[in-house]
């Protein structure tokens, strides 16, 4: 063989081992929490975008220890506040490291997605199909948002036909599905409902933090499909909340609603559902920092 042909498979090689290294952009001891960052994830399914990975302080690759797997989506919101909308993250990176030093929260990664300009698109639930595809509804949505269809199908098989087996392949993980939740706040509390009544056999728990029910005539024609769509109880769990003030004070009547059909699945308030109403908390990065310890105790102990 040439040498040109011998240094082009070389370099092609290097290419393919490079492709899914992190950055790691805290640091990397195991005594330590760290975020690792894959830019530009790629998918066959939706946009390439960032993924970050918040592995534990205590996470070691060399254990054979399991531990359970949080998706949230809105990435660039979830643990930094350079990257966040409003200059507030979430803080779940610290929130999970308190949690498991204080035994409330069992061994847990936290794998988490970036939004793109996509996101409305992505994260509205395409159910029923007669109302995400209706004719009207779909030019108003060209309109409004710069798309004419939605894709929170797609971007769902990229969670779990793509993210979800690379995570799994890559780090110490329990593939179980009850170790395995989804979280996410406004759009993304919808999309975290949606995936856990798609993927039942996937993801054991979802958290949606101010669910925004109220999106056109979509919202309501989703809630309508619930009683049908969500998991069995007996396996699965999923958390509610809403607060009182901007947004989240139109969220109310429609968490009702969908608390009475939780009812009628079989649920029990308490065991493996939860609704909770945040008196004074706003729509925002600020107010879901100041309870994300709420869901994250109730979805991963």
């Amino acid at each position: 063989m040439k040498i040109p042909q011998l240094l082009a498979i070389v370099f092609a090689f290097s290419l393919i081992a490079c492709k899914n290294q992190p950055k790691i952009t805290q640091c990397s001891s195991f005594e330590k929490s760290q975020v690792l960052l894959y830019e530009n994830f790629e998918s066959k399914f939706v946009d390439s975008r960032n993924v970050e990975i918040f592995l534990p302080a205590g996470y070691n690759p060399e254990s054979t220890d399991k531990y359970k797997v949080l998706y949230m989506h809105d990435g660039q919101n979830v643990f930094n506040p350079k990257t966040s909308y409003t200059g507030i993250d979430w803080g779940v990176d610290e929130a999970i490291d308190s949690l498991m030093k204080a035994g409330k929260i069992k061994n847990t990664i936290v794998v988490a997605p970036w939004n793109t300009p996509k996101r409305f698109v992505e994260y509205m639930p395409k159910s029923p199909a007669e109302a995400s595809e209706n004719p009207v509804y779909v030019k108003e949505m060209k309109k409004e948002y710069g798309f004419d269809g939605l894709y929170s199908d797609e971007y769902l098989k990229f969670l779990v036909e793509e993210l979800k087996p690379f995570i799994d392949k890559t780090y110490n993980t329990s593939t179980k599905v009850e170790d395995t939740s989804i979280m996410g706040s406004s759009m993304g509390g919808l999309i975290s409902l949606y995936a856990i009544c798609e993927y039942p056999e996937v993801f054991g728990a979802a958290g949606c933090i101010s669910t925004h029910w109220p999106v056109d005539y979509l919202g309501e024609a989703y809630i309508k499909t619930l009683p049908k769509s969500l998991p069995l109880p007996e396996n699965h769990k999923i958390y509610f909340d809403f607060g009182t003030v901007g947004f989240d004070a139109k969220y109310e009547p429609y968490q009702n609603i969908v608390d009475e059909m939780m009812l009628q699945k079989g649920y029990i308030r308490g065991d493996n559902w939860m609704t909770k109403k945040v008196e004074g908390a706003s729509h925002s990065e600020k107010s879901w920092k100041e309870r994300i310890h709420i869901p994250l105790q109730f979805l991963l102990n």
